[in-house]
Parts: structure tokens; C-alpha cells; sequence
């Protein structure tokens, strides 16, 4: 079997991205480029290795076979590149995916934990849970911050099972203008809500609408969509809308911004989790994971 680092490369990155056209731009190759070398993969190894679906590319179990062996082989690959590189002193390269509240609320504490261990460099990638879950697999991230919504189902569906520890469990509150509608108060009656302006980051197949409260009466009034966490919370201190944050995260909102408890509803909780992949990590990556369920 005559394979290239290159196509092993591609390989992992359809697994991670899910797609050929987001492989593509990932690797900064053009879409047919990644089709052709998926054919050449499948061609050398005798064996289909991936299979389209309308939402997207999975690999097949003999795909799913060839990226062990070639999570493996990139390791090694990066580990001579390293050498040959000549670096004075040999660090640990942990990489750890985190979803974006985390890099908020936990991740600056995190890093901070981890400065006794000087020789550990950790890196960090931003994505949503399914995103995080598909690095994992294709051996692109060592750990991931995951969330779960109740009812706390498996992550993936996928085998092995990953190894996933609960991090801790964290309520939502609804983040207002601290001159708006709700000034001066602690809590909001979840029908008071019911005709609020929402700011929500757009949803899609694999990731519900995040921003507006969970069983809101009605059909929430989104006024404004963003993804990133400056631009939501710039737009709710200036008064244009309303959105939820973790609990967790209510110390760092800026000036402008309240955190309101929602009344006449039950909590909404959210469980913050850390996944890798089954087997024995390394000591780098065991004591990453130790700093994590530390915090």
C-alpha cells in the first residue's frame, strides 16, 4: 500500500471537517485536489473510505481503520520535523479543543494551572461540540471541552466510546442591558421573556440556536445573530437584545451588563465534560487533564 503523508493528511482532515469542500479550505487545497486525492487513498488501499451523506462526508470502518494507523503516522512525521528542527529543549505539544464559552470562562485559569509544568505547551482550538468531537476522532486534538444539554446522552455514536469525565455542571442565566427593561433587578419571569428581542448565534443541523432560553413561550423574536461573544454582548449592554451566558462566566460580563436568574421555569443546566480518546494518554496530556478537573 503506497500512501503519502499528504493524503493521510487529507484523510484527517475530511474526518475532522466532515466535508471535502471544508477539508479544502482547512488545507488551502482546491476542492477537486482533496477529491483526487480521496480516490487515490481509496485506490491504494483497495477499500471505499468514505461515505457521502446529504449532511456531509463520514469515513467507513476501513476509513475509520486506515486513520488510526494514520494518526500515528503524522505524529511521527511532526515528531522528526520537530527534531530535525533542532530545538534546544524538547516540550510536550498538548492540544486541546474548547468550546467558546470555555475559552472565557476556563481556559485562562486552565493555562494559568499549567505554568508549574513548564515544559508542556498547550495549544487550543475553538469549535462547537460536534466540531470538537470530529477533531478528536481524526487525532487532530488530544482533549476536548465539550457541553451536554440534559438529557447527558453519549456524545457520538461512534467506536470506541471516547473517554469523557464530567468538568462540572453550570446553570444558564439570561444576560440584559443594565439600562434596559430589567435594570436593577436579579430575576426575570420566563414570560416576561416571551417578547424580548433575542441576540443568538445562528443554528444549524448539528448545533440548536444558542442564545435564547430553552422552552421559551412562543417563537423567540431573534433580532440579532452573532458568533462571537464580544459582539453579543456589546449588542446587549447597548440595549438591542437580550441572550444567555453559563453562570460561570457572570463575573467577567462587562460594564453594562446584568445576569438575571429566569423564574417559572426549571433550571437549565448545561455539563461541561472532557473527552479524549480511549487507551492510556500521554503523561503530557494526563496532566493537562488532571490541571482541567482541578479548576
Amino acid at each position: 500500500m503506497d500512501l503519502s503523508s499528504a493524503g493521510l493528511r487529507v484523510l484527517r482532515q475530511i474526518a475532522e471537517s466532515g466535508s471535502f469542500t471544508a477539508a479544502a479550505a482547512r488545507l488551502g487545497y482546491t476542492q477537486s485536489a482533496v477529491s483526487r486525492q480521496a480516490a487515490a487513498l481509496e485506490r491504494s488501499a483497495g477499500a471505499t473510505l468514505f461515505e457521502r451523506h446529504p449532511d456531509g462526508v463520514r469515513l467507513t470502518p476501513a476509513g475509520l481503520v486506515l486513520l488510526r494507523h494514520a494518526r500515528t503516522i503524522l505524529d511521527s512525521v511532526a515528531d522528526a520535523e520537530r527534531e530535525l528542527a533542532g530545538a534546544a529543549e524538547r516540550t510536550e505539544a498538548v492540544r486541546l479543543g474548547v468550546f467558546p464559552s470555555a475559552g472565557w470562562g476556563l481556559l485562562p485559569a486552565l493555562l494559568a494551572r499549567l505554568a508549574v509544568h513548564p515544559r508542556i505547551a498547550v495549544t487550543t482550538t475553538e469549535g462547537t461540540t460536534p466540531v470538537l468531537i470530529r477533531a478528536l476522532r481524526a487525532g487532530s486534538s488530544d482533549l476536548a471541552l465539550l457541553t451536554s444539554r440534559p438529557p447527558h446522552r453519549p456524545s457520538d455514536g461512534e467506536s470506541p466510546r471516547l473517554h469523557i469525565e464530567t468538568v462540572e455542571d453550570t446553570a444558564l442565566v439570561v444576560a440584559a442591558s443594565a439600562s434596559g427593561e430589567f435594570a436593577g433587578r436579579t430575576s426575570v419571569h420566563l414570560d416576561e421573556l416571551a417578547g424580548a428581542p433575542w441576540i443568538a448565534t445562528p443554528s444549524s443541523t448539528a448545533q440548536p440556536l444558542l442564545g435564547v432560553w430553552p422552552g421559551l413561550p412562543g417563537r423567540p423574536r431573534v433580532a440579532h445573530r452573532a458568533t462571537d461573544w464580544l459582539t453579543k454582548l456589546r449588542l446587549v449592554a447597548g440595549g438591542f437584545g437580550v441572550t444567555t451566558v453559563p453562570d460561570r462566566v457572570v463575573p467577567a460580563l462587562p460594564p453594562g451588563v446584568i445576569a438575571l436568574r429566569v423564574e417559572g421555569a426549571p433550571p437549565e443546566v448545561r455539563r461541561v465534560l472532557l473527552a479524549r480518546l480511549p487507551g492510556r494518554p500521554a503523561p503530557a496530556v494526563a496532566a493537562v487533564a488532571r490541571a482541567v478537573m482541578s479548576g
